[in-house]
């Protein structure tokens, strides 16, 4: 059994990342926000820690000390309406939150063994809409718009706890494929309509990844010795209208209706470029360290989360 310190267990990932280690047996120490509402939804925690990504406190760095490994997830929410503000608040949860992180571990007596971090496949900014794009491996460069620089701030922090002697793995999700939160639970209700359809052209990118794949890549960085960038996306990444409309056929409805994106800016202004663009993004790390995909065919992902509502 080992002990795992968790930031960020009640976002989608980390929730279902929480329920796999305490199924594994694992003891696991929930650094949250709000105590109170943790000791409600993580009862078999072994600790519940007050935590802010911003302020560091004796408290929870102390119950870093003589852990074995730390998973690091927190961050605010990023398909939002952007303004200053948001995007401060986007930056420090993950970047000063890291930061605050790597120091406790600094101070620690008894280091864990590995920090595993969370980062996103915005590291490498958007993509042409071109069929034949080269798809993004973990050695490709860093793009140049806002959530990339906030992704290599991410993982520029995270990998500063190498220093230390520290094995970092840093897993750079794709979009998750849920019906509890994300793109696909936003896709399902016009679709059940009979109103759906791809969004934007229809002609980004969509690089997709299975919860369960996700987060058992996640383990599989715990319990195997890679390290650095990992691409927890499937292998066989799809433009918008194919996956729109592999979705309809699942859902045996059309998929006809597209949403303009003069639409989407309208709701999310200058974040519509999340839904609007995209990557396609390759997991050549993963695959070459033995890591196996459960879920690699877009339809029986797809069915398998509808069917039993992942």
């Amino acid at each position: 059994m080992a002990t795992i310190v968790l930031t960020g267990a009640t976002g989608l990932i980390g929730s279902q990342l929480y329920k796999r280690l305490v199924q594994r047996g694992d003891a696991v120490i929930v650094f949250a926000r709000n105590v109170e509402a943790a000791k409600q939804k993580f009862p078999d925690a072994k600790a519940i820690v007050k935590w802010s990504a911003t302020e560091p406190s004796r408290a929870w760095e102390s119950a870093i000390n003589g852990a074995d490994a730390v998973f690091n997830l927190a961050g605010s929410p990023v398909a939002v309406r952007w303004n200053d503000a948001v995007k401060k608040e986007i930056t420090d949860s993950r970047v000063a939150g890291t930061r605050n992180i790597v120091a406790a571990i600094a101070k620690a007596a008894n280091k864990p063994k590995v920090l595993i971090n969370a980062s996103a496949i915005g590291y490498y900014g958007n993509h042409p809409h071109d069929a034949k794009v080269e798809a993004f491996i973990e050695t490709s460069p860093a793009g140049k718009d806002f959530l990339s620089g906030v992704c290599m701030a991410w993982e520029a922090e995270a990998m500063k706890a190498e220093a230390l002697g520290i094995r970092v793995a840093l897993i750079r999700t794709g979009i998750v494929l849920s019906t509890k939160e994300g793109a696909l639970q936003k896709l399902l209700t016009p679709f059940k309509f009979f109103v759906g359809g791809p969004l934007g052209d229809g002609k980004q990118w969509f690089s997709w990844v299975h919860i369960d794949d996700d987060v058992n890549l996640f383990l599989y960085a715990l319990d195997n010795s890679v390290q650095g960038p990992l691409n927890a996306v499937a292998p066989t990444s799809k433009q918008m209208d194919e996956f729109a409309e592999t979705l309809g056929s699942v859902m045996s409805r059309p998929s006809a209706i597209s949403v303009p994106r003069a639409a989407l800016e309208a709701l999310f202004g200058e974040a519509a470029n999340i839904i609007a663009e995209g990557q396609k993004a390759f997991p050549k790390r993963a695959i070459e360290s033995g890591f196996a995909f459960k879920y690699s065919e877009l339809p029986a992902a797809l069915k398998d989360i509808l069917d039993n509502d992942k």
